[in-house]
């Protein structure tokens, strides 16, 4: 009998105390902030044609653009991004959203280009790393989690303006 009293006792123990036994049936997920770093460069005139970036030098204010088409090919997010004082940007895509896991993912969708370079001796745009059609992201494993939200940082780039005029490179034989 007392197995019985006990046993009834502790089925009507979560209905006494509701919030100490409360169950979460259907957990929320966790919120993902999508971030896109890269670097903004003015190229070298000794390095003027291929994709080289040596004796490049970073440029603080530059202006770059993220941009998002869905599986539909129409624009899905835009954001124009500046750069730090060492030619760094770190857009922060508040907003962005995917309708489709894997056509809407930023890796797939987002690219990043050129927008301007505060420096008139270096303010044409180049295409290095795609810079004017479009510079595709990449996963590099950066990812910081926190309480209410993860933060994963894909990268772009580098991204390079280059001066508008050189001079043509002398060749001593």
């Amino acid at each position: 009998m007392a197995a019985i009293h006990l046993s009834f006792f502790i089925l009507l123990l979560p209905l006494a105390f509701p919030s100490a036994f409360s169950y979460e049936t259907n957990p929320q997920p966790k919120k993902t902030q999508v971030v896109i770093e890269g670097m903004v460069y003015c190229q070298s005139c000794d390095n003027y044609g291929p994709w080289s970036l040596s004796k490049a030098k970073p440029i603080a204010s530059a202006k770059v653009s993220v941009i998002c088409k869905n599986q539909r090919g129409q624009v899905s997010y835009y954001k124009a991004s500046e750069t730090d004082g060492n030619g760094y940007f770190f857009a922060e895509l508040q907003g962005f959203e995917m309708s489709h896991l894997l056509l809407d993912h930023p890796l797939q969708s987002c690219v990043v280009k050129l927008v301007e370079s505060p420096l008139e001796g270096c303010n044409v745009l180049s295409n290095i790393n795609y810079g004017l059609y479009g510079s595709p992201l990449r996963y590099e494993n950066k990812r910081f989690y926190r309480k209410d939200y993860d933060v994963v940082i894909y990268a772009a780039g580098p991204l390079a303006f280059r001066p508008a005029h050189c001079d043509a490179p002398t060749n001593h034989y």
